[in-house]
């Protein structure tokens, strides 16, 4: 991976530096007194560079004097409070204040974020809208729809993920409970749901507030049956369709009424009733059946891994164990168990096996009541809601799902390819202590080779880590936090629309290559030159107010100060000869669009792409022969100017894209 991004880096004028941290950690059990002692002056660390590197691993960024506060209270100490993970939050609390979206349940969501097909149906419905005016007047009848909305105190949908996306990055931004809010990220890319399936996207802000933030630093077995019953994972993976053929004997009498008056002569049966019988027939037809989407994906991407050891019998028995599974009814959702809850009634549910657990419903009806099999195990017959419980307790506790999930885990803080003796410790731990994350941490940190010199700065940042880490590292003000958003998509990572179960990959190479750096330099320019609306930086502050007597100056005090802790003198000597092209960002935008400088059959030297231009442009202007004349600040009056180019190139500096 380094030599992969090394030579991308050549393309974009960069070349990546190379630090090498190395510690190790004693603990003791995280309920127990601790003594924990990070043996790092045995690896050649000063206390400060250990700091560094805890707070690049479990936090989205070192912020000014962070590491001095880290080092004050004492590595372990911190560590501990993150696990914690109960610091105060006044200041981010009064930041999300005006973000009430979020605190909607999903009930209150439906009702005030209708889908826009909901709205016109309850538009035609109340008189509003005219059914035979919709195709012949679009534009009309749209904005008769949004005053219908705003009358009735409805919103466009669009609205609540802005609330949501926004929350999310000054949560990242500006939490002292960093650890839990990496994790959260982590667990809802490896729980990933989508936007993109309109079924459950109203679902998603409720899906990350109550069933991943709250079980990141819990238990495994815990934070899986959440998301098995919560209403996003059940649209996103279809299980809330899933039913037993004939699970519901009544059902299959009516279809077989139904089939029968399809063939019967249209004389012998009421026209209206043949009609409606035949239509439920239908319906019937596409709601009735297996649906195998969740119980694969459990398996393969939640717990046992793609080479967890099940076959394709056990998918389909398992997917027989989890049918019934399904949402309560809200609003137009749920409508397979409306009816059955309207007959039945909520009082007398749990006597018929039905199980309600806020919007989880287990449909009694539609579960299969035969004996399955999986993995071995036997469940049921009809033990209706806990043969599902006791199949996700299973797969949570098997040993290739300790070593999945510990595997992923260090893919995340440690590197890569972590080392497989690591895997196998933290593996153990997640078996002894019952899924424990807390403690497969602890087992992780304390081992030798998460301070091994070659797991140091080997992780790339995400689009999403590099902005934030940058506005962290340059403290700053953030007003308008959906126009990160904005850059976050435009450098590859649309938070929240990954479209695959899989979630974002958690690997350098899928983020790096020659057109994502230069958007990372777009986007450091952008940020440190004042370009983004409603994010507030002070560089000056910064650095005390203490004006750089040079540009050269600059660089080698900001680079100390955002990339603290590291050696930075090759770093330095490669970001030079960009400090001062007046039409720095006006170039990278157009390496970036990677556009030719010349035709096909013009001289070699005009035809170059654009990052070879800038190379050889800027190799001229490192030895003085630059024709633009940019080398230099000729007033005192460009500082300004001069230092947001210089801590923009720092930014966006292959250095500065590791952690």
């Amino acid at each position: 991976m380094k030599k992969t991004i090394k030579s991308l880096c050549c393309v974009a004028l960069l070349i990546l530096g190379t630090v090498s941290l190395s510690s190790f950690f004693v603990a003791h059990s995280y309920n127990s007194p601790f003594r924990w002692k990070f043996p790092y002056q045995q690896q050649g660390l000063t206390e400060r560079q250990a700091a560094a590197h805890l707070l690049s691993r479990f936090t989205y960024g070192a912020t000014p004097g962070e590491i001095d506060e880290v080092v004050k209270s004492g590595l372990e100490n911190w560590f501990k409070k993150q696990m914690d993970a109960d610091l105060p939050d006044d200041s981010l609390n009064r930041l999300l204040a005006p973000y009430d979206a979020i605190r909607l349940t999903n009930t209150q969501v439906v009702t005030e974020f209708p889908k826009n097909a909901q709205v016109l149906r309850m538009a035609i419905s109340a008189g509003v809208v005219n059914k035979d005016s919709v195709k012949t007047d679009r534009k009309a009848y749209r904005d008769v729809l949004q005053n219908y909305m705003q009358q009735n105190g409805m919103k466009p949908e669009q609205e609540l993920f802005r609330q949501f996306i926004n929350q999310k990055i000054l949560r990242a931004a500006y939490t002292n409970n960093q650890l839990q809010e990496v994790m959260t990220s982590f667990w809802f890319n490896h729980f990933n749901v989508s936007i993109t399936k309109n079924d459950c996207a109203q679902f998603i802000p409720a899906y990350e507030r109550d069933v991943i933030r709250p079980n990141a630093l819990g238990k495994f077995n815990d934070i899986l049956l959440a998301t098995a019953k919560s209403p996003a994972m059940l649209y996103y993976l279809d299980n809330f369709t899933s039913s037993a053929a004939n699970g519901n004997v009544r059902a299959a009498k009516k279809l077989i009424r139904a089939a029968q008056l399809q063939n019967m002569p249209s004389q012998m049966v009421d026209s209206g009733r043949r009609a409606a019988l035949v239509n439920k027939l239908q319906k019937a037809k596409n709601t009735q059946g297996l649906n195998e989407n969740y119980a694969r994906e459990v398996m393969e991407l939640h717990t046992l891994g793609v080479d967890g050891g099940y076959t394709q019998q056990d998918v389909t028995q398992a997917a027989k164990v989890l049918t019934g599974w399904t949402i309560y009814p809200i609003g137009q959702y749920g409508k397979l168990g409306k009816n059955i809850m309207d007959k039945i009634g909520a009082d007398r549910l749990e006597k018929r096996g039905f199980v309600r657990d806020s919007d989880f419903l287990f449909n009694a009806n539609r579960h299969d009541k035969t004996e399955k099999v999986v993995l071995g195990k036997h469940f049921g017959p009809d033990e209706g809601y806990q043969e599902g419980v006791q199949l996700l307790s299973m797969l949570a506790h098997s040993p290739a799902t300790a070593k999945f999930i510990s595997r992923k885990i260090a893919v995340r803080f440690v590197s890569d390819n972590p080392p497989q003796s690591l895997i196998n410790k933290m593996a153990k731990t997640f078996l002894d202590k019952d899924g424990d994350i807390k403690q497969v941490l602890i087992t992780m940190v304390s081992a030798p080779e998460f301070w091994n010199a070659s797991a140091l700065r080997e992780k790339t940042k995400s689009p999403f880590e590099l902005a934030i880490g940058s506005v962290r590292s340059l403290h700053a003000d953030i007003e308008q936090p959906y126009q990160l958003y904005n850059w976050i998509n435009k450098m590859g990572e649309k938070m929240y629309y990954y479209q695959a179960p899989t979630g974002f990959p958690d690997k350098g190479q899928y983020w790096i290559n020659t057109g994502a750096l230069l958007n990372r330099m777009n986007f450091g320019l952008a940020l440190a030159t004042g370009r983004i609306p409603g994010v507030k930086i002070d560089l000056a502050a910064l650095n005390n107010h203490h004006e750089p007597e040079s540009a050269q100056a600059a660089l080698a005090i900001y680079s100390k100060l955002i990339m603290p802790e590291r050696k930075l003198d090759e770093t330095i000597k490669r970001l030079t000869p960009l400090l001062t092209d007046p039409n720095l960002a006006q170039r990278v935008d157009e390496a970036s669009s990677n556009k030719l400088y010349a035709k096909v059959g013009e001289p070699a030297e005009k035809s170059m792409t654009a990052p070879e231009k800038m190379m050889a442009d800027n190799k001229l202007a490192a030895q003085g022969k630059s024709p633009n004349n940019v080398m230099g600040m000729q007033t005192p009056g460009n500082n300004n100017s001069m230092l947001g180019q210089v801590v923009g190139v720092i930014i966006g500096s292959p250095e500065y894209q590791r952690r």
